[in-house]
């Protein structure tokens, strides 16, 4: 039992420190005022295919790698928001895990996921928006195209971007035997 419980925390922490990193070196896609960052979801996909614990524990852990990194308060808080997702996405995924090898009911799966993920950043950035702490841009643009389309609409598109490259770079992972 020890064995485990340690297992599943380097593993979380892996996943945690990956899902620190990508943001800094990855390619980030801009469309003012709004940006994403290819991949820095699927550290969280992943944890979410082992368990909701590790799901939770890799939220936390990249929202806390981001305010100790001193990002901007909405990041921190749109980070923080992925812990909802996370944890409700992989309940789900393993009370129904075999359903889950159909292609149409995964793809079914991260689309409610995804949609989750995208109220979350929408009500984060939305109460940034009202409270008058957001970029200057997000104003010129107002908010349906700045929050709704780029916010909300684009967190969905993001998230199944990166969910379909978390099922690309699991796959090989789930051959690795850890005896």
């Amino acid at each position: 039992m020890q064995k485990s419980k340690t297992h599943n925390m380097v593993i979380a922490a892996l996943l945690c420190a990956i899902g620190i990193v990508i943001p800094m070196f990855f390619p980030k896609i801009v469309i003012e005022p709004a940006s994403f960052t290819l991949a820095s979801h699927v550290p969280i996909f992943i944890a979410m295919f082992i368990s909701p614990t590790i799901a939770a524990a890799v939220s936390l852990g990249t929202t806390l790698g981001f305010l100790v990194s001193g990002l901007p308060p909405i990041v921190v808080l749109r980070a923080f928001s992925h812990l909802l997702f996370a944890y409700v996405g992989s309940c789900y995924y393993h009370k129904h895990t075999e359903k889950m090898s159909k292609f149409s009911s995964i793809t079914i799966w991260a689309l409610v996921v995804s949609l989750i993920h995208g109220i979350g950043e929408f009500i984060v950035v939305t109460l940034f928006y009202f409270g008058g702490n957001v970029n200057e841009n997000f104003y010129k643009n107002g908010f349906f195209v700045s929050v709704f389309v780029l916010v909300f609409l684009g967190t969905i598109i993001h998230s199944m971007v990166d969910f379909y490259i978390s099922c690309f770079v699991s796959k090989p992972l789930k051959l690795i035997k850890t005896n």
